[in-house]
């Protein structure tokens, strides 16, 4: 036995970190499937959906609060007090990026919804899926090929983001000929591009959790 699994064997077993990650995790997937309803949903209901998203993100940006007040207080964690603040400032960065997008659609009135800004919000909600999923996995810390998978999983969504955002903007470039137009669109791909992105930061501290306990 390892160290580090004996340093897990004598630990109690976390009651505080653990629910805190999981509530983040839960609600980002909440806020990514209201995101991706709002952009399929007729242009008169998608307000409601906002406020929504809206409400999501200040929920999570309470949870990461509440974590950081956690770590201040605790001595014993579920694993580096470092892990555990870039894990929850991940996750709380990708509920900005996707709540980002959403006010630039209400605030810059975008009414017709693109396939790629359709597209770009199913990717953004099947690497949520997979972050709640992965956070399940990391607290047993167990299986750790499991754990390996899912954030290969995530990266490899984060690529076809790209790909789906490089064709859009160019897209846009080639046929939109209002400079409005481009600029309200181009936002929006950015910010669910970017979404993306921190979809990724969250794989690559789960993945590296899991190599150090490994």
């Amino acid at each position: 036995m390892s160290l580090n699994n004996i340093f897990q064997f004598l630990v109690p077993k976390d009651k505080k970190f653990f629910p805190l990650f999981e509530q983040a995790a839960s609600n980002l997937v909440l806020l990514a499937e209201t995101l991706h309803e709002a952009v399929n949903a007729p242009k008169t209901e998608r307000d409601e959906y906002y406020r929504r998203i809206e409400e999501l993100e200040a929920l999570i940006e309470e949870i990461t609060h509440k974590t950081h007040l956690e770590l201040s207080r605790n001595f014993i964690t579920p694993f580096d007090r470092e892990d555990i603040h870039s894990l929850v400032k991940a996750i709380d960065n990708v509920a900005d990026y996707m709540h980002g997008a959403a006010s630039r659609m209400r605030l810059y009135q975008v009414e017709k919804i693109t396939k790629s800004i359709r597209k770009l919000t199913e990717i953004n909600l099947e690497s949520c899926q997979l972050i709640l999923k992965g956070i399940k996995e990391l607290r047993d810390m167990k299986d750790h090929k499991a754990i390996k998978d899912t954030c290969k999983k995530i990266n490899k969504l984060e690529s076809k983001a790209d790909s789906v955002f490089d064709k859009a903007v160019a897209d846009i470039f080639e046929n939109e000929t209002d400079v409005k137009n481009i600029i309200k669109y181009k936002e929006v791909l950015s910010a669910l591009e970017s979404a993306s992105d921190k979809c990724k930061s969250v794989s690559n501290v789960m993945e590296q959790i899991s190599v150090k306990h490994s």
